[in-house]
């Protein structure tokens, strides 16, 4: 029998006591940089589209439970089968439906970090067992270690985040390549920044997917669609992956709302991309900026950048910023990224903001 809790309610699993929740601190600021998001709304297009298009929806009725029209639009936009594509409550639903399918008790994961910790997190809250891996001082991956750490736990899951988060730095396509050649079960490479990357897996799959059938892409609507509010994710995978996924997920899942803005979403593909540029080109200038101030930084493929203040403690910095009404992420405690911040980059002016603290604070 489970043991009781604190009056006498039944305690939670064993191996979840110890367990803490996935947060990111939320403070008052006029500049929030600390969670990736994209700085800009959706196109005014889109939300009239989408008003209009909610508007007509019989709210007293269960939604499409396949989400065939958003699939399809999606399984259209990668030229790929509908069966290809699984759609959740954002990516990382997509990621608890992949582990629920095929992790849990015996069952082992493979990961590289520092990396997404939702991996490792949901991982735990699934009951499967975590094979890590170090990745180089560089954080690039170190492919020796990759293959031994495959080698020593026949993970029926291997993670890549690419570009990696918190880090910033997209694993090469020859890397995902190998990869993908060397583990024993699924390679799920999360590209939730993959529209700011210079290529994705996605080409993998479609270069050779008989070869490549292992290779599972997890995409989000969250970043560069700037749709965080929506929490909409998908995978394009072989359609056995995706069978596995639905045999998991609830019914209903996915509400008609949701499905409504991300299938009209993927008509503003050429604002995405314009939005991509000019966040690409923002965070250049930021990283143009770091070469001037006492602290390492790390090129970056992503909406973000990390760097580690070499003059002063992160945590001063974080205050320092936050005093200026300046909200970044405090990295500087997690595994293999000590005394690190990252920021997101912003619009133009939150960005004139953030480098004005960082100096301030740095001088």
């Amino acid at each position: 029998m489970a043991g009781l809790g604190d009056g006498g309610l039944p305690g939670v699993r064993p191996d979840l006591a110890a367990l803490e929740g996935y947060h990111s601190a939320q403070v008052d600021v006029e500049v929030r940089l600390n969670t990736n998001e994209s700085p800009l709304p959706p196109p005014e297009a889109w939300r009239r589209e989408f008003a209009e298009t909610v508007a007509a929806i019989d709210f007293n009725r269960y939604p499409d439970r396949e989400a065939i029209a958003l699939r399809q639009a999606l399984a259209d936009s990668h030229a790929v089968g509908i069966d290809e594509i699984f759609c959740a409550n954002g990516s990382n639903e997509v990621l608890q439906c992949l582990l629920l399918a095929y992790g849990g008790p015996g069952r082992t994961v493979a990961l590289f970090e520092p990396t997404y910790t939702l991996h490792r997190h949901i991982a735990r809250i699934t009951g499967t067992a975590v094979a890590a891996g170090a990745r180089r001082d560089d954080f690039a991956l170190d492919l020796d270690v990759v293959a031994d750490v495959v080698a020593g736990s026949d993970p029926v899951l291997t993670f890549l985040c690419s570009p990696n988060n918190p880090t910033g730095r997209a694993d090469r396509p020859e890397e995902v390549a190998t990869v993908a050649g060397l583990v024993p079960g699924l390679l799920v490479v999360d590209e939730a920044y993959g529209q700011f990357a210079p290529s994705s897996a996605l080409e993998l799959r479609a270069t050779d997917p008989g070869a490549h059938r292992n290779v599972v892409v997890v995409r989000t609507f969250s970043k560069t669609w700037s749709m965080a509010g929506a929490r909409l994710g998908y995978l394009v995978a072989d359609p056995e992956v995706v069978a596995a996924c639905e045999l998991v997920a609830l019914p209903y899942h996915l509400d008609a709302a949701k499905q409504v803005a991300g299938r009209l979403a993927l008509r503003y593909v050429d604002e995405m991309e314009r939005r991509v540029a000019a966040i690409a080109e923002e965070r250049g200038r930021i990283a143009a900026a770091f070469t001037d101030l006492p602290l390492e930084s790390w090129p970056s493929d992503a909406n973000f950048l990390l760097f580690r203040p070499t003059t002063k403690p992160a945590r001063e910095v974080w205050s320092d910023l936050v005093d200026a009404s300046v909200l970044v992420r405090d990295c500087s405690s997690w595994p293999g990224l000590t005394g690190c911040l990252r920021v997101t980059v912003g619009l133009p002016e939150e960005n004139d903001r953030f480098l004005a603290a960082l100096t301030e604070s740095l001088r």
